[in-house]
């Protein structure tokens, strides 16, 4: 039997624009059977969406009429879809919706699946919405059996991978949504081996890519025969469909990336479909000749081209000659748009009418800054993308309503150590870098006073972070934390920043989840809080 897994990029709510594209595919792919990704046809994750009936009716309308569209296609194919149940029960979502696969073959469903397994874990809330299936689904094709899984349905024990063994399927089918997060090593691979070994049959893995909203999804779909050996695997971040022989063994077996290289691409590809699937063309960012302005830019060039994104330099009587250098240097590097708005006689308009001195007038440069760059937005059509890091973001360092404002935020999940890892990475690819070494080297300053630096009032970031893994990544206390080694004045404080910070970070824009713990979709925590964890 020859397979093909379509490792496609949808788009949540484009019901005919997915149907389209699964068509297509289905219409220029020679197999015996082609395999698309977890709700392919309404996009993932549709969050409340599924809780629609009209979303549900058009769900399962559209599956019906793309069915009666490839009526002359020979193939079988497995599509992920939303689909309802009359089936309803005290505490289960309304109207009955399920996370579905479909066969299709020559014109008609012939068979449906229902997700056996919900998440209901970090980014997953599939219990809000979906009501779980019980039932296997086979189907023969010649002499093979095939069974159908969808994506926790492998994580979990029991359920398909137990029916699959029962049934003495020669193939168990997996359709994924699972989005990209940094530090997996690779447990889908072994996660593949383990259970084909379990189900004792092959196993096709098949994951989609793109960006939805603050989620990334890489791919990386797998082929394994039934003693785990890898038959074919697609590479990380790109659309493409993998072709697998199950009688020969024979498929193509695309090289990992590098986990800074994931990374990046993380951020390239959530930045890019969030600008493409929103309708924009364009972005815009201030630049500061700092790393974190340098290290977004060089990330939208990569996403969108530099010929969409526009560069704002805007100098303050505290910005150094040489970080307008940089910000103009980087400029003349990557070829996006540049201009430079002094902000000196706005802040003396607000000084001259305000009597503001110390942290207010320091957050007031950024604020105008802020209002400089939504004013050009609104006048221009560009997406405004905030610079943060997760560090700043963590501890408060990112002023509301200033440096915050924004649509999107590339690296909001990205701490500040690995910002400057991500840079040197980026630098050292083919082709010129794109970002001045002295943005990389120099001494990370906001420049809202004289001669101000971020370790003034923050310890050395390579601290700062290894607080910040312990605490937001690890749930660590503080007792915990300074049993590790860490200076207990310094926990404490770090500490106290992070919770006080809260309210500011339910405020900030949208970014691309690399971590396992992002702020907004999997930490979430009170704003109105008196919890303190003690030392001890």
């Amino acid at each position: 039997m020859r397979i093909a897994l379509a490792q496609v990029n949808p788009t949540v709510g484009d019901l005919a624009g997915n149907a389209d594209l699964v068509a297509r595919i289905a219409r220029s792919t020679d197999a015996d059977l082609i395999i698309f990704p977890e709700m392919v046809l309404t996009g993932y994750p549709i969050e409340d969406l599924a809780l629609r009936p009209s979303f549900q009716a058009a769900s399962k309308s559209a599956l019906h009429e793309l069915a009666a569209h490839l009526h002359d296609v020979s193939a079988h194919l497995v599509i992920g879809y939303l689909d309802s149940t009359e089936t309803s029960s005290p505490g289960r979502p309304r109207g009955g919706p399920v996370n579905a696969a479909a066969v299709i073959h020559r014109g008609h469903v012939i068979a449906t699946y229902f997700k056996h397994h919900l998440p209901n874990y970090g980014v997953f809330d599939e219990f809000r919405y979906f009501i779980p299936g019980d039932t296997p689904t086979f189907i023969d094709m010649g002499d093979s059996r095939v069974a159908i899984a969808i994506c926790e349905d492998l994580w979990q024990d029991g359920g398909p991978v137990r029916w699959a063994r029962e049934s003495q399927a020669n193939l168990l089918v997996v359709i994924n949504g699972s989005p990209y997060e940094r530090d997996k090593d690779d447990e889908r691979l072994e996660l593949c081996q383990r259970r084909a070994k379990e189900a004792q049959c092959a196993l096709a893995y098949v994951n989609m890519v793109g960006g939805q909203d603050e989620l990334v999804f890489d791919g990386d779909s797998i082929v394994v025969d039934s003693n785990g050996e890898v038959l074919g695997r697609a590479p990380q971040f790109d659309e493409f469909v993998l072709h697998v022989d199950l009688g020969s063994g024979l498929g193509q077996v695309a090289p990992r990336l590098s986990e800074t290289a994931e990374v990046y691409s993380a951020l390239v590809t959530g930045l890019g479909d969030y600008v493409r699937k929103n309708g924009f063309r364009s972005v815009v960012l201030g630049l500061s000749g700092g790393i974190d302005s340098a290290l977004v830019a060089a990330i939208a060039c990569d996403a969108i081209g530099s010929e969409n994104v526009y560069g704002v330099s805007m100098p303050s009587v505290y910005s150094s000659r040489h970080s307008r250098d940089d910000a103009a240097e980087l400029a003349a590097r990557t070829g996006l748009h540049y201009r430079t708005v002094a902000i000196a006689d706005m802040m003396a308009a607000y000084s001259t009418n305000l009597d503001l001195t110390g942290l207010a007038e320091e957050n007031l440069q950024a604020r105008v800054r802020g209002a400089t760059l939504m004013a050009i937005s609104n006048s221009e059509g560009h997406l405004v993308l905030a610079t943060g890091n997760k560090s700043e973001v963590s501890v408060g360092y990112s002023t509301i309503y200033g440096d915050a404002v924004g649509g999107f935020a590339p690296i909001k999940d990205v701490a500040k150590t690995l910002v400057w890892e991500l840079a040197r990475w980026r630098n050292a690819q083919p082709g010129p870098p794109p970002i001045p070494e002295s943005s990389i080297t120099k001494p990370p300053s906001a420049e809202l006073r004289p001669d101000q630096l971020d370790s003034d009032s923050l310890p050395d970031y390579a601290i700062l972070d290894a607080i910040l893994d312990g605490y937001v990544e690890q749930d660590a206390s503080v007792g915990e934390l300074i049993a590790m080694g860490f200076d207990p004045e310094t926990v404490v404080r770090v500490v106290g920043l992070t919770d006080a910070a809260e309210y500011k970070r339910r405020q900030y824009p949208p970014g691309t989840k690399i971590s396992r713990r992002a702020f907004g979709r999997d930490r979430r925590l009170p704003i109105t809080n008196r919890w303190r964890d003690p030392r001890q």
